[in-house]
């Protein structure tokens, strides 16, 4: 395997507090703490690991964003990535301009295996990595738990509802990432120093000739509702009364 393409995105740190803008058209990110969405940073370790077992010779990190992007991206090459792709839009980007994008990238690049993380945590769609193999018509892991390379083929552990599902893929496929598929590594001081000599490239939607404006209107953003306070009743007959009351109030 010559190549494999990350893709990683730039979201508020998991660890910030989420706050709603004041008029209701998103969530604040001015003066927030922002990193690399954590199911693509699981992604990019497993392409660091497939090329330290001698399984790929190249990792590509790929990003859509504004210039502040290039931050994930860094982070990216001093995880292991060896060259970085900052596609740059001012926009938002929605999942299906997103897959176009990356198709794109694909067929320029050339990788033999697309690894993603199932969904950033920012909007929770769950969409790009699906969208990306129906666009490319490639096979399709989602979920990854486990990955056992063989000569032209992966097999993939998922994660399903009634519990594992084991699939074996032609390459070139796409795969996207779990929590249990691994751990990524601390970021030593050397290879930060040192990801800042990778090459890191810039380029435009538009010279992909891929329209990203948003397709789907979001109308209005609210907190959740914060939970009431719970009522200590005394008897089952006090819980049927109320339970009555309540209903004829509704």
């Amino acid at each position: 395997m010559e190549k494999i393409l990350v893709a990683v995105k730039r979201v508020v740190d998991y660890k910030a507090s989420i706050r709603v803008k004041a008029d209701g058209s998103g969530v604040e990110t001015a003066n927030v703490k922002m990193s690399m969405n954590p199911f693509d940073e699981i992604a990019l370790e497993e392409a660091v690991r497939i090329k330290e077992k001698g399984l790929a010779k190249e990792i590509i990190a790929v990003t859509i964003g504004t210039d502040a992007a290039q931050e994930v991206l860094r982070t990216a090459l001093a995880m292991g990535a060896d060259k970085a792709i900052l596609v740059k839009v001012e926009t938002e980007v929605q999942p299906l301009a997103a897959a176009k994008i990356l198709k794109a990238l694909v067929l320029q690049e050339t990788p033999q295996l697309v690894i993603l993380g199932k969904q950033a945590i920012d909007t929770d769609n769950n969409q790009v990595g699906q969208m990306l193999a129906g666009l490319l018509q490639w096979p399709q892991g989602t979920f990854a738990s486990k990955l056992d390379f063989h000569d032209d083929s992966v097999s993939v552990v998922r994660e399903i509802d009634g519990g594992l599902e084991t699939l074996l893929l032609k390459l070139p496929a796409v795969i996207t990432t779990d929590l249990r598929l691994n751990e990524p590594r601390y970021i030593s001081l050397p290879n930060i120093v040192q990801a800042k000599r990778k090459p890191l490239t810039t380029i435009t939607a538009d010279s992909l000739q891929i329209n990203s404006a948003p397709t789907i209107k979001t109308l209005r953003v609210a907190a959740p509702e914060k939970r009431r306070s719970g009522v200590r009743l005394e008897s089952v007959a006090d819980l049927i009364n109320r339970l009555k009351n309540e209903a004829q109030v509704i």
